[in-house]
């Protein structure tokens, strides 16, 4: 399953928001630095949908804040 996400890093209150578009709105405390918004949001990802963060991969927009995710069953 593909999922389309748009980022908000930096805050104040962590969220996941499924939008009437399709696109999934995933704020994160975590700067978008170093790779940590997007482990962040991987993990975010994850837990609302109860899989293990290993089942969820960012296919493309790593230095984007629009990012197609790819879930494994």
């Amino acid at each position: 399953m593909k999922i389309q996400v748009r980022v908000k890093p930096n805050s104040k209150k962590p969220s996941v928001t499924k939008g009437e578009d399709g696109i999934w709105t995933v704020a994160v405390k975590e700067p978008a630095t170093e790779g940590k918004a997007n482990d962040a949001v991987v993990r975010a990802v994850a837990k609302e949908l109860g899989l293990a963060p290993s089942k969820v991969q960012i296919l493309r927009g790593e230095k984007s804040k629009l990012k197609l995710l790819e879930v494994y069953d």
